[in-house]
């Protein structure tokens, strides 16, 4: 699902935000046990469900959002049809609260122009793929972790995103890079000691819900081991303090 902002294209608005759609998405798919793999990009925000899940997600959804479909290009209204006769029944997931990380290094969240691409290939290449990744000085389960080395590249409907720490920025020349006006950096919240795996519910909820209501903005991306998040550098001492406070409510 690509979540857009009163229907508007992923050119058309800035991002949305993880926890601007927190209580309105994300919250009630995890109500009906729905696993959601979440990605923020520059553009846009994305929400992967399995294919098996798709008529809970629109019958969940369907009464306080409009859902459309794709079709050769333009966005249809998704009439549900015979999927609103295969509503799971709502149980409560076991809620497991998982620890947070929060690394001491900085962040940008950037684009490109897919036509400059050609100009920093090289440096992408050895970026991801040959710079040296042990980076972390401290054992990767401890909540005083250093740094850690964190690069997302996506390529989505002709639109790049990029995730990098402000040294890594400097390898890349600065006029091919866009950013906000504001030119903002982002420190990070990384969610599970261990690898979470992909039949929980509820994780990004609960980093979702406690920021949305303290009004915090956050870009969030799911991976394959660990969740993350990314809040403006000037809240990650009020992030921590919300997300150790759910940890202790928990114990």
């Amino acid at each position: 699902m690509n979540v857009l902002a009163n229907g508007f294209s992923c050119s058309a608005v800035p991002n949305v935000g993880v926890t601007k759609i927190a209580k309105s998405v994300i919250a009630p798919l995890a109500e009906h046990n729905v696993s959601v793999l979440m990605l923020s990009t520059y553009q846009t925000d994305y929400i992967l469900v399995r294919e098996e899940d798709l008529p809970v997600v629109f019958n969940t959804l369907s009464g306080d959002l409009r859902i459309y479909k794709d079709e050769n290009g333009e966005l249809v209204p998704f009439n549900l049809g015979e999927s609103s006769k295969e509503m799971k029944k709502d149980v409560l997931f076991n809620q497991t609260v998982h620890p947070v990380l929060s690394p001491q290094n900085k962040f940008c969240i950037l684009s490109i122009d897919p036509n400059a691409l050609p100009s920093i290939s090289s440096i992408l290449l050895d970026v991801m793929f040959y710079s040296n990744t042990s980076q972390n000085r401290t054992p990767a389960s401890s909540p005083e972790i250093e740094s850690i080395n964190f690069f997302a590249f996506s390529l989505i409907d002709g639109y790049i995103s990029i995730v990098m720490d402000s040294e890594t920025q400097k390898r890349f020349p600065t006029n091919l890079l866009l950013t906000s006006s504001s030119g903002e950096l982002w420190r990070m919240v990384r969610i599970g000691g261990q690898p979470l795996g992909f039949d929980e519910c509820g994780i990004v909820a609960q980093i979702a819900g406690p920021l949305a209501d303290s009004d915090i903005s956050a870009y969030y991306i799911s991976t394959f081991n660990f969740d993350h998040a990314l809040v403006p550098e000037e809240d990650i001492d009020n992030v921590i303090q919300l997300l150790r406070k759910r940890q202790e409510s928990h114990r």
